[in-house]
């Protein structure tokens, strides 16, 4: 039985537009996510039978394949629901749209709004090859920091949580954008749900710290 299965959007394809088509949002969801999904299950079953065999010869191959399917799959749900449709999204966090508290973290672990995006907009842009820009929330000191992951799980930090992430694989923007990431993740931020961000914070704030800070 399959362990992980492949979330259903949280709206329909032409949701996004214009910011990301529907012919992406299709084969983004329907073949790439899908196929991390698999490959997730897949190395599961995999080790399942070298547990089985006690035939360990493609340990460090079967562990590398489940941090990168896993790791997607996770990312990619997220990444659905961090969206919304350009006349729901978007703008500035703030207090009167009821996401005063993400407001006041973003302000007292970056400065303010305008540097925290000048942030993540390079560190997803400037991802050398396929990888991701996030914003995640460190639960030792209790700030919010930005990662820029590579692939879907290298150069991360451990016990970070992501609350929100931009995809910066091609596959994510190419049919639309062609070679331009930049103009891309600019047009990110017009779809930014801040209502999920908020509650993913509000979330990950509330567990306990893997270690005394």
């Amino acid at each position: 039985m399959a362990i992980y299965t492949l979330p259903e959007l949280p709206y329909d394809y032409a949701a996004l537009e214009p910011v990301i088509n529907p012919q992406i949002i299709e084969l983004h969801h329907d073949k790439h996510h899908a196929a991390y999904v698999k490959g997730a299950n897949d190395t599961l079953e995999q080790l399942e039978e070298a547990r089985d065999k006690e035939v360990w010869g493609s340990i460090n191959g079967l562990e590398k394949n489940l941090a990168f399917h896993l790791s997607g799959h996770i990312l990619h749900s997220i990444y659905w629901h961090n969206m919304t449709g350009p006349k729901e999204g978007g703008g500035e966090p703030l207090a009167a749209d009821g996401v005063g508290e993400l407001a006041d973290a973003i302000a007292a672990s970056f400065g303010s709004f305008a540097k925290f995006k000048a942030q993540l907009t390079k560190a997803s842009a400037t991802t050398q090859g396929s990888g991701w820009g996030v914003l995640a929330y460190e639960p030792v000191s209790g700030r919010l920091i930005v990662e820029q992951v590579y692939d879907h799980q290298g150069n991360v930090g451990q016990g970070t949580v992501p609350i929100l992430v931009f995809d910066a694989w091609e596959h994510a923007f190419y049919l639309q954008y062609k070679n331009q990431k930049v103009d891309f993740i600019e047009a990110m931020w017009q779809v930014v749900n801040w209502q999920d961000v908020a509650a993913r914070y509000a979330q990950a704030k509330d567990r306990t710290p893997l270690i005394a800070p």
